[in-house]
């Protein structure tokens, strides 16, 4: 096993002449299944693909961008794990003085609105590959939103970005339909059927003939009614089988959502998973400082994605959607015999969860062939009747990691 490359020398000595894709990334390169970053380039790689890790590339040096070279197929950009202005500012819209996904913790290795500022540097110096967005900075920004350090309504930030396509959610089975598309000859305007992303067109005529269309840019930012209504119709299809396509207007053109991408099965989500990740931080750039991100997620163990909890405060909605997924307990079993085998390791497993901890399974049989319900909530205001309370699952799956020879004690700490 090996650590994907992150300059010209890996690239080179990998037996790679030039990359499929590019991954531009705002976090330090951790291989570890903690990150977005990380699951999505060792996916493509066990598809087939090259993928090259540009890991914090300096904005005020374009030539930076060009350290493997264009890509063949096209460039991948993210913020990071965590939205850059979250990263940077405080609530109080104060700068914060440590980023922990940066080597040492040093502030300012990424740009504020990381996602635009890399795609439009891209696009200058590449206009003819395809740029894919996603990350949770993208994924949130899909459509017209309400930003809170500008205290404005800004635009979707696949025109910001000028980006050919934003990939929202969970993007493994995304990215590879979109890798086989673009692999087939399809140029990146035409690839607009996949799951779970969003495209934008001046032409009508390409709009999906089943679409919601929501309220339009110009209503929303003079209309704070018409802004609730839209994110309420975004709210309500976040579902692969009960949603449609949304459709938002602007001067320019169209903004077009398709419907969820299906969650993955407990095989595929496995299979993720299973990948071989190093589960470090690239010694290159450990040698540069501590990344303290790792220190969390280093001994941790992901089981489950998505969440029926439908909290006020919480964007996992829109981003995974209400529908549990989760991987067997044998894949779980495997990882921990991973991280057992770490030198580092002192018998501490941090966390046995995701980001809902007990939720295994979907909230109740019904959702596999009708989907969630668009007006109703599983736990608010009462608890549903079909709802399904069982952690025997999650019970054995933690009972069984403490059993292990080499664990001394397994936390839930999602």
């Amino acid at each position: 096993m090996a650590f994907l490359p992150i300059d010209r020398q890996e690239m080179l000595a990998s037996g790679i002449d030039q990359p499929d894709f590019v991954f531009v990334t705002g976090d330090a390169y951790c291989d570890h299944p903690s990150f977005g970053t990380a699951i999505i380039a060792r996916w493509l790689e066990r598809n087939g693909y090259s993928v090259c890790i540009l890991s914090q590339p300096n904005i005020k040096d374009e030539s930076a961008f060009l350290e493997f070279g264009l890509p063949r197929l096209g460039w991948l950009v993210n913020s990071g794990n965590i939205d850059s202005m979250v990263n940077h500012y405080t609530v109080a819209k104060k700068r914060r003085n440590k980023d922990n996904y940066t080597p040492g913790g040093i502030m300012g290795k990424r740009p504020d609105r990381a996602v635009i500022k890399y795609s439009n540097i891209i696009r200058k110096l590449d206009n003819d590959k395809a740029i894919i967005i996603g990350g949770i900075e993208a994924s949130l920004r899909r459509f017209a939103h309400y930003d809170y350090w500008d205290d404005t309504i800004r635009k979707s930030i696949l025109l910001d970005s000028k980006a050919d396509i934003l990939v929202y959610g969970m993007g493994e089975s995304s990215i590879i339909e979109i890798a086989d598309s673009l692999n087939a000859g399809l140029l990146p305007q035409d690839i607009i059927f996949v799951k779970g992303t969003v495209w934008k067109t001046t032409n009508k005529d390409y709009l999906p003939y089943n679409a919601i269309e929501l309220p339009s840019f110009d209503q929303i930012i003079v209309s704070k009614h018409k802004y609730a209504e839209s994110f309420m119709i975004q709210y309500e299809n976040t579902d692969t089988i009960a949603s449609k396509p949304l459709i938002e207007q602007y001067p320019q053109g169209y903004v077009i959502q398709n419907t969820p991408q299906t969650p993955l099965s407990e095989e595929q989500m496995s299979q993720i998973y299973d990948l071989p990740f190093m589960r470090a931080t690239h010694p290159k750039q450990e040698t540069l400082g501590h990344v303290a991100a790792m220190d969390e997620v280093k001994h941790s163990i992901v089981i489950n994605r998505g969440c029926y909890g439908g909290c006020s405060f919480c964007a996992l909605t829109m981003h995974q959607g209400r529908v549990m997924s989760a991987r067997s307990k044998e894949s779980v079993i495997e990882e921990a015999h991973k991280i057992i085998e770490d030198p580092d390791f002192k018998g501490y497993i941090h966390d046995v969860g995701g980001p809902t901890a007990n939720f295994y399974r979907p909230a109740c049989d019904k959702q596999d062939k009708y989907g969630v319900c668009a007006k109703k909530q599983c736990l608010h205001p009462v608890k549903c009747q079909n709802l399904k309370v069982d952690h025997m699952e999650y019970l054995d799956i933690l009972r069984s990691l403490r059993e292990l020879d080499g664990i001394k004690k397994v936390f839930v700490r999602s």
